[in-house]
């Protein structure tokens, strides 16, 4: 086992355990496997697996500050918490953003903390390298399958006299919801007030999110974010072209 691992296997340590309960953090980007796991907070499905295994029946309580990641990372770890023969309690406590808002709904009690957000979105791919036309369309048409995937969880999880269209709507949109429009949309979300923390650092979130929620700025001007992220996308472009020229 290499240090990374060793990094990811401390995370997954149960904190705060007690008789009747063990805490999960997701506090980093959503990845598949230990090999994209670049930073002790990223999680995957094996070591959630791992978790699971460990609580035996124990309610889970899973603290959640995430900018997303991989979807089908995400669609595991999701489907491993619901089926779980124990209770799980999912907190937001920050944000739950993109494959993270699929990964919050898997509580029997979903509790925002005051500040908290969750955004959804429609799926992205990041790419490198050189494609062609057919290469492009057969992408979208992938990535309009994964949507569809995606929306099966909002579909199930959305309360009884929401809009299913509306919500879809939502994602093709890109929206943030704090806990008071969250609640109109979501099953099972309660309001729990504290202070918010700050937004999590995801590699996901900046390359996917147009837009940031106010409450997540982290002290920084609009024209300071807008500035950055101009940047980030002109150093990206030049990569591009300089494949391009090659």
């Amino acid at each position: 086992m290499n240090a990374q691992q060793d990094n990811l296997q401390s995370l997954l340590t149960p904190r705060n355990e007690t008789d009747d309960s063990m805490d999960l953090y997701i506090y980093g980007d959503i990845v598949s496997s230990w090999w994209g796991a670049w930073t002790k907070e990223d999680q995957y499905p094996f070591k959630v697996k791992d978790f699971i295994e460990a609580a035996g029946g124990k309610r889970i309580n899973v603290h959640i500050n995430s900018g997303g990641g991989s979807v089908f990372g995400g669609m595991a770890i999701y489907n491993l918490l619901r089926n779980y023969e124990g209770e799980v309690v999912t907190y937001i406590d920050g944000e739950a953003a993109s494959i993270a808002s699929v990964i919050a709904l898997a509580g029997d009690r979903i509790i925002m903390r005051t500040g908290s957000a969750i955004m959804i979105h429609k799926p992205a791919y990041a790419i490198w390298g050189a494609y062609n036309a057919d290469d492009f369309r057969h992408l979208a048409d992938d990535l309009d399958e994964i949507q569809k995937a995606i929306m099966q969880v909002y579909r199930e999880n959305k309360k009884k006299d929401a809009d299913e269209e509306e919500i879809e709507n939502m994602v093709n949109e890109e929206t943030w919801m704090i806990s008071d429009d969250a609640v109109k949309y979501f099953d099972r979300i309660e309001v729990e007030a504290m202070e918010a923390v700050a937004m999590a650092k995801s590699d996901f979130i900046a390359h996917y999110a147009r837009k940031d929620p106010p409450q997540f700025a982290q002290g920084k001007t609009d024209e300071e974010n807008t500035s950055e992220a101009r940047a980030q996308r002109e150093r990206e472009i030049e990569i591009l072209e300089m494949e391009e020229r090659i």
